[in-house]
């Protein structure tokens, strides 16, 4: 009886998977005439009418780098600097290593009136971003449990030998695997509290007044403007509250900016 149930769900999973499968053929085949149709308007200097065309799709929940660095072409023709950046971000998040959608998300950036400098970096944070670009959270938490499994067996290869060099030679493949360990596993979790803590959005006001707290009547700290890239750090009803690069925290209205 259970190998019959076990069987049956994984006829189900199987089923799920082909339809899953044949939905996105259908809405990619659906949305490719759209997809098409927003390239030929942009290649006919019809700008706002191509936006229009790939929101459909994005409106359908279709999502690709090829479709925001469009969007974010378009925008940037239209001189709407936020939107822009918005899309060349989103692109770029699904294609980090894209050379195009970095050069234009440069010429974006440049198009911004805001030039905040970034608080400068420790040697010690250089060195934790350049570690933890090596793997993705994944390949650190694989690479954790690698690790275990080594330091368990050089452990028990040097409990169970006899011979004094191959022991002092295990007892320190041992050593050097939990030490390995530790490191991946605090790779691992610093990265997943990164990704946590990481709530990135653009500016899409013209200009806005970052004010103290989250009301109208309260002072303004600083001003940012259409295109900055800020992070939010706490939300309070219809306000946000953000930090910029150089430290700065102030509240915004939140519908003045819109989340990556």
């Amino acid at each position: 009886m259970k190998v019959t149930i076990i069987n049956k769900i994984g006829y189900v999973k199987k089923a799920f998977l082909v339809v899953l499968m044949l939905f996105t053929v259908l809405n990619f085949a659906q949305n490719g005439p759209l997809f098409e149709q927003g390239k030929s308007l942009y290649k006919a200097e019809k700008y706002q009418e191509a936006v229009n065309s790939w929101m459909k799709i994005i409106a359908d929940k279709q999502h690709a780098p090829e479709l925001y660095f469009n969007l974010g072409n378009a925008h940037y023709q239209l001189n709407n600097i936020g939107p822009s950046i918005y899309y060349y971000e989103k692109a770029l998040l699904l294609a980090p290593n894209d050379d195009d959608i970095k050069n234009n998300l440069a010429f974006a950036e440049n198009a911004k009136v805001d030039a905040i400098e970034p608080l400068p970096k420790t040697i010690f944070y250089k060195w934790y971003y350049t570690i933890s670009d090596i793997l993705t959270f994944d390949g650190w938490a694989y690479l954790t449990v690698l690790f275990s499994i080594s330091f368990v067996l050089f452990f028990l290869m040097y409990y169970f030998l006899y011979s004094e060099r191959r022991k002092r030679l295990f007892f320190a493949a041992a050593v050097f695997s939990i030490l390995l360990f530790g490191m991946s596993l605090s790779m691992a979790f610093s990265i997943h509290d990164d990704a946590i803590k990481n709530n990135p959005a653009i500016i899409f006001a013209e200009s806005i007044a970052v004010r103290e707290a989250p009301n109208l009547g309260s002072e303004i700290a600083f001003t940012v403007h259409e295109g900055t890239k800020v992070q939010i750090v706490e939300k309070d009803t219809d306000w946000a509250l953000i930090e910029i690069v150089n430290g700065k925290e102030g509240w915004i209205p939140y519908s003045d900016l819109k989340e990556l």
